[in-house]
Parts: structure tokens; C-alpha cells; sequence
């Protein structure tokens, strides 16, 4: 099989528009501070498994508006970027999906756990399938890889960050005739009962330090 190109599809992190539902607990500040570290392991992960060559983001927001710029940049060297576009988060999702060069592992920026051994098990799974999804705990997914990136336009009738997300999409590959794998299932980090867990289960990253923070600032 082709190599697969890592697809991230993520936001600059700009206070008040990432981690909205942590931000409610412990503030736009701190939660920003989250998610910048979050993406900068996520891209760490993704350059790790394919080479920067095979990584492409998909931005919401500016980077120079956001946490940590200077660093994203530089984490981003070699990769492509191009911006995020369509109605809707699922609309933007398959757009991102139709702007690459299949096979494609798409992740998000809320796993920062990942490893690229994982990204690359996503991947090694679409030797017997079409697709593979990989559930989070939540009832969604945090990773979808495709043999052909054009059967994302079945996310676009897909409702998003519901608990039946990761149903839903299963159902809409189907429909399409495909044959969807299952990755593994790992948690992504939306409220505070989320942050020390994954901070536990990759205690060497820099998701983990800012958690670290929140931990110390939250007492």
C-alpha cells in the first residue's frame, strides 16, 4: 500500500475559541495552554510516523494569533498547510479529506497521547479494509483512515460530538459500501475529568506539563 498521508485537522490556538468546555472550568488562559500543547504532540506524532513530507493540516484560526506560534511553526516545518472550509465542522472535515492524496489517517488535536506507532497501527489496518475508525471513550472517533479520501463526503450527513458520533459514522461508511476496521480506542480531552488521565498515559509530553499546571492551579 502507499504510504498514507497524515491529515491533522485542527485550530490555532487562539484564546476562546479552543477547549471551550475546559475553558468553562479553569479559564480560557489555562485551557489555551492545553491545546497548544496538545497540537504541538499531535504534530510531533504525525511527522514521527510518515516524515514531514506526508503530513498536511488542515487550520482553523491564524497561528499568529495563537499560544505558542513560533513553536507550532517550526514543529510544522515540511508539512502542508491549507485552510479549513466548508459549512460545519463535518462539512470541513470531508473537504480536508478531498484536498489529499489517499490512503489518509486524519486525526484531530485531542488525543495528544498518540503515539505514531498508533497512527501508523490506523493505517496498517486498511490492508483488510477500506476505512478504519477508532473509537474515543466518548462516543465519537479520534482517528479515520481511508483508502480513498473521497468516501469522506460520508461524514458530511454525520452528526458531530454527540455521544452516537462514532455509531453514525460506522453507519454512513457502510452505506457506501465500504468495509470499516476498528483502531484502537483512547480517550480525548474535552473537560477537566479528561486532562489528568491522558496526562497519565504519556507522562512525557508537553500535554502532560500544561496538565500539570491545571492540576496546580485547580487544587
Amino acid at each position: 500500500m502507499t504510504a498514507p498521508t497524515m491529515l491533522l485537522v485542527a485550530k490555532a490556538p487562539v484564546p476562546g475559541t479552543v477547549k471551550t468546555r475546559l475553558a468553562a472550568t479553569v479559564g480560557a488562559a489555562a485551557a489555551t495552554g492545553v491545546a497548544a500543547a496538545a497540537l504541538l504532540d499531535t504534530i510531533d506524532a504525525c511527522t514521527l510516523a510518515v516524515g514531514p513530507e506526508r503530513c498536511r493540516l488542515a487550520l482553523a484560526n491564524e497561528l499568529d494569533d495563537g499560544l505558542r506560534a513560533d513553536e507550532i511553526r517550526t514543529a510544522l516545518s515540511g508539512w502542508t498547510i491549507a485552510p479549513q472550509h466548508g459549512d460545519g465542522f463535518a462539512d470541513r472535515l470531508a473537504n480536508a479529506h478531498a484536498e489529499a492524496d489517499g490512503p489518509v489517517v486524519q486525526i484531530g488535536m485531542d488525543t495528544p497521547q498518540v503515539t505514531p506507532d498508533g497512527l501508523l497501527a490506523v493505517a496498517d489496518g486498511l490492508t483488510n479494509a477500506d476505512a478504519v475508525l477508532a473509537p474515543a471513550e466518548d462516543g465519537g472517533w479520534w482517528a479515520l483512515a481511508l483508502r480513498d479520501p473521497s468516501a469522506a463526503t460520508a461524514l458530511r450527513e454525520v452528526p458531530m460530538s454527540t455521544p452516537e458520533t462514532y455509531a453514525a459514522t460506522r453507519s454512513a461508511l457502510e452505506r457506501l459500501g465500504l468495509r470499516v476496521g476498528v483502531g484502537e480506542r483512547l480517550r480525548d480531552v474535552d473537560h477537566l475529568a479528561d486532562v489528568a488521565p491522558v496526562a497519565a498515559a504519556a507522562p512525557s509530553t508537553r500535554f502532560a506539563a500544561a496538565a500539570a499546571e491545571i492540576a496546580r492551579v485547580t487544587r
